[in-house]
């Protein structure tokens, strides 16, 4: 089993559904307002990220189980500036290079294509659970957890722009479902008050390609020399004697 196919069993448990719920309704609130013509979700068909998506043609690919088509995310089946939208939920978090990745969307996306990428933030109590002792591999916390300032500079690096972003699940990273509920007022009060302590971070991301500006060169006007008017006869007055 891959570490995506860990992750997916992870998202059944109490924890991974409240994760898994948080991240589809961020999905459906921007996936919503993005058009186009092809759009495709890289693995984690428990988080539908297309389902509020009004795109006719979309696909679901994946490395194992039921998708659409079967790849690798660093070799995406795809040709250049193909797909309008591409969601990555977790993509990056158990890619084995994930600048590669990156690499990869951009070049799949059309100009002014969206990536929509969720990802977990190693600053948050969340992340922090990564260096509890005697964690099983099979864990969310076992993944790449890139910081977002870092994150951010690797799309710059490629044109990808950062359109918003957002922080979820402001809950304690626990099992038990009562600890869940009682910490569920943390939710509100984390995005009001200390927004960079969410467990995930949401991102969407645009490509940007620069316009070709034609620099026309700078011609040089050479004066054309007036014509010289043409000589005027002098009207002569003939003196008629009477």
């Amino acid at each position: 089993m891959t570490q995506f196919d860990h992750f997916a069993a992870w998202l059944a448990t109490p924890l991974g559904q409240y994760l898994a719920a948080a991240e589809a309704a961020w999905f459906d609130r921007v996936g919503s307002d993005i058009f186009g013509y092809h759009a495709v979700q890289f693995e984690l068909p428990l988080i539908d990220c297309l389902r509020q998506n009004r795109i006719a043609w979309r696909a679901r690919a994946g490395r194992s189980g039921v998708v659409d088509v079967r790849c690798l995310p660093e070799q995406l089946p795809f040709g250049e500036q193909s797909l309008d939208l591409l969601a990555l939920p977790h993509g990056l978090d158990f890619a084995a290079d994930p600048h590669a990745v990156l690499r990869e969307a951009q070049r799949v996306l059309v100009p002014d294509g969206r990536l929509l990428i969720t990802g977990f933030n190693p600053w948050s109590l969340w992340g922090l659970r990564r260096f509890k002792p005697g964690e099983s591999a099979g864990t969310p916390w076992r993944g790449n957890a890139i910081a977002l300032p870092r994150l951010k500079d690797w799309l710059a690096l490629l044109g990808l722009e950062t359109l918003r972003g957002e922080y979820l699940c402001y809950s304690l990273p626990v099992q038990r479902e009562g600890w869940l509920s009682k910490t569920r007022f943390l939710d509100p009060a984390g995005d009001r008050w200390w927004p960079a302590a969410g467990g995930v971070y949401c991102l969407e991301v645009v490509k940007r390609v620069k316009g070709m500006r034609i620099i026309e060169p700078q011609w040089r006007r050479i004066a054309t020399p007036r014509a010289k008017p043409a000589p005027v006869a002098e009207k002569t007055t003939l003196n008629k004697e009477i």
